[in-house]
């Protein structure tokens, strides 16, 4: 019997997992492990992934010019497409005006909201480590990317002997960690099985009763989502990188499908390289380059989002935001995207920053809390496809043959 695709495989761990947290809740314990390990693997290698991805694309680039003409390349896709996505969000928050009418009543405390991160002033400071060692132990994905393209670029201004050697020795490391990645992906169906039965079984209470009170905003979102999803980066796709988006997209289900299921757009990264380089085609060079810092700063389904909410709780609370006060809503959630870690709730923390600026009340966000996972999964895998989109674009600009052409 013909083995069933990963993707497939995905989908029905997904279908099998909402039936189980559903129907046996109680027993949720026993397949719970699954989820926790598989998201620990994934961490494991994310941090030599993006060292090691990152100083080879770079010493492969070359020289400086070349870095910068690639990197100006990924910023400016990177922040058009988030500006669309923030644009796009508004458009529909303000067209369907959830929050008119919306119960305050389901408000939730917000105790289990963690505490907002530094200004996007600081994000910028931080970016420069003060101890390589002491960011790559507590996760900050920012400060280990400014250090390896340093590193990869110093690489190509050394003597050949030194040179040639530290290239071999990461690309040695990079195709290990690829190994290990390759080995990891086997086994998505199962962590993704143990994630979503948790995940459904935690909520599946309030579920029906959140729908019905936040089923505005929840259309809101996900209509706003699938247009920059669906109609916006597909464009981009066909008119500017001239390759067929539906067929990228069949290259990209299984990062896009671990990417729902996770919440995690730094959790998929390593099944983002593999599908991006080995089944669209684009270069490591590009691919090593551009994913690794979109997985970082590049969030165009968690800016939309954050456009969507600040409105959202404007309406609620009655509170009718002006133009101005939406343009600097757009400024702010761009920066607030950049600052935002690629993991679960991490785009609820930047909201404050965004509430603040507009004067709302920070209490607003209880108001979304209940569903905010369902979304979060949504976002994420906007996210990821939008970086996967930049890689296409860039890796076409420079002249690339793709598989998805």
């Amino acid at each position: 019997m013909k083995k069933l695709e990963l993707h497939w495989q995905i989908l029905i761990a997904l279908v099998l997992a909402i039936l189980y947290g559903f129907v046996l809740t109680d027993y949720v314990y026993l397949v719970g492990w699954m989820g926790v390990i598989f998201l620990r693997a994934l961490k494991m290698i994310i941090i030599p992934l993006i060292f090691s991805s990152i100083i080879t694309g770079v010493a492969s680039i070359g020289n400086a010019e070349n870095l910068g003409r690639l990197g100006a390349k990924t910023f400016v896709y990177y922040l058009t497409t988030t500006v669309l996505a923030i644009l796009t969000g508004l458009v529909f928050v303000n067209i369907i005006k959830p929050g008119v009418g919306a119960e305050l009543g389901l408000s939730k405390m917000l105790d289990e909201l963690p505490a907002t991160q530094n200004s996007f002033s600081d994000t910028l400071i931080n970016i420069i480590p003060t101890n390589l060692f002491e960011v790559m132990t507590q996760g900050k994905i920012l400060p280990i990317i400014f250090f390896a393209i340093l590193f990869g670029f110093f690489i190509t201004q050394v003597n050949e002997k030194p040179k040639t050697m530290l290239i071999d020795f990461f690309n040695a490391v990079f195709d290990v960690i690829m190994k290990m990645t390759m080995f990891i992906i086997k086994f998505t169906p199962f962590g993704i099985f143990g994630i979503v039965a948790k995940m459904v079984a935690e909520q599946s209470d309030s579920i029906l009763s959140v729908g019905q009170g936040l089923g505005m905003y929840l259309i809101t979102v996900t209509l706003a989502l699938a247009v920059h999803f669906g109609v916006t980066l597909p464009l981009i796709l066909k008119y500017f990188a001239r390759v067929k988006p539906i067929t990228h997209l069949k290259a990209m289900r299984t990062p896009l499908l671990t990417a729902f299921s996770t919440s995690s757009s730094s959790a998929t990264l390593p099944l983002t390289l593999e599908a991006v380089e080995h089944k669209s085609g684009v270069s490591n060079e590009i691919t090593s380059f551009v994913l690794p810092l979109g997985a970082t700063v590049n969030m165009d389904g968690t800016a939309l989002y954050e456009a969507v909410v600040v409105m959202f709780i404007a309406q609620a609370y009655g509170i009718e935001l002006t133009i101005m006060q939406q343009v600097i809503v757009v400024i702010t959630a761009v920066l607030a995207s950049i600052g935002a870690a690629g993991i679960p709730m991490a785009g609820l923390v930047m909201l404050s920053v965004i509430l603040s600026a507009v004067g709302l009340p920070l209490e607003g966000i209880g108001l979304v809390l209940a569903v905010d996972r369902i979304v979060d999964m949504m976002r994420t895998s906007t996210n990821v496809w939008s970086d996967s989109c930049g890689a296409v674009v860039v890796a076409k600009s420079e002249g690339e043959k793709l598989k998805v052409e």
